[in-house]
């Protein structure tokens, strides 16, 4: 029988239990699709990370990323367990304070830098990829799916869809109150997302909730895969560059917030690369604490 050893990481947070879980798998070299998705499923998280040691010129590793619903080209917070998870297992070594990691990714070469101190990693950051500004939305077009007013959106800016790798829809909001009243209509996001250009939505407002933070934001989904994300990096990313883009940010780094309404507080790095009006790439980052280490047996 194949064993495939593995870790449990939460990242985009220093402590454990907290952040976005990704369960982490190893030496997956010829699993299939069916395999992966099952494995994901049998996970139950956002995602699951297959690592690959085959990989093209350039890269470290190859990862690739499946929900329990489907595979996805590049998510944020897998990227930081995937390169947390090869560092504590030996299989990528630091080489003193600032190492780079590059992994293939189905949305291309993703270069991550993991800091050190001591031999221990103090913060991962991945550079996605340029953003990608695409079709926008009106406020009476996507609120009710969450079981809000168009009043609760943002005013002056419009709702859209933007990919750092994964379309994801940008859904400003007024307040941090709008945020908490958010409730995702099944049927009417469905209906959303069938005629839509993006993966998931995005839900944010310029106000954190502890004061360290910039942002906070609610990412949804529907089984099977998971309601609500606690940190979600890639969107994270495409956020960034919208707030930049439409200049509702007066510096172009910050500090994202989300899951602490859920009981796993996440905090991550946002650096957008170039002008408003001309954005080059996007940097998340965050830290990431290992939780648990097992194999899975097929």
């Amino acid at each position: 029988m194949p064993t495939y050893p593995m870790m449990q990481v939460d990242a985009f947070t220093d402590q454990p239990l907290g952040g976005n879980p990704c369960a982490v798998l190893f030496d997956t070299d010829g699993m299939d699709d069916a395999t992966m998705l099952a494995i994901a499923r049998e996970m139950n998280l956002s995602e699951t990370a297959f690592v690959q040691n085959s990989a093209p010129p350039g890269a470290d590793f190859a990862a690739r990323y499946f929900t329990p619903a489907e595979e996805i080209p590049v998510a944020g917070h897998p990227t930081l367990a995937t390169a947390f998870a090869l560092v504590a297992s030996g299989r990528f070594r630091l080489s003193g304070t600032h190492s780079r990691l590059a992994l293939a990714l189905k949305a291309g070469l993703t270069p991550v830098d993991i800091y050190a101190s001591a031999g221990r990693i103090t913060n991962i950051v991945m550079r996605q990829q340029k953003p990608q500004f695409l079709r926008s939305y009106t406020a009476s077009d996507v609120l009710p799916a969450f079981n809000l007013l168009p009043e609760d959106a943002l005013p002056g800016v419009p709702l859209q869809t933007v990919s750092t790798g994964t379309p994801q829809l940008m859904i400003p909001l007024r307040s941090l109150d709008a945020l908490r009243r958010a409730r995702v209509d099944a049927p009417a996001y469905t209906a959303l997302r069938q005629r839509g250009d993006f993966f998931s939505p995005h839900l944010f407002c310029l106000q954190g909730v502890t004061p360290a933070g910039q942002t906070f934001a609610r990412h949804f989904g529907l089984p099977p895969d998971t309601p609500e994300d606690p940190f979600t990096g890639s969107a994270t990313g495409g956020m960034a560059a919208y707030l930049w883009r439409y200049r509702l940010i007066q510096q172009p780094t910050f500090t994202a917030e989300q899951g602490h309404w859920m009981q796993r507080p996440g905090s991550g790095f946002a650096e957008v690369l170039g002008a408003p009006d001309d954005i080059q790439a996007v940097r998340v980052g965050g830290s990431a604490v290992g939780v648990l280490v097992g194999k899975i047996t097929l």
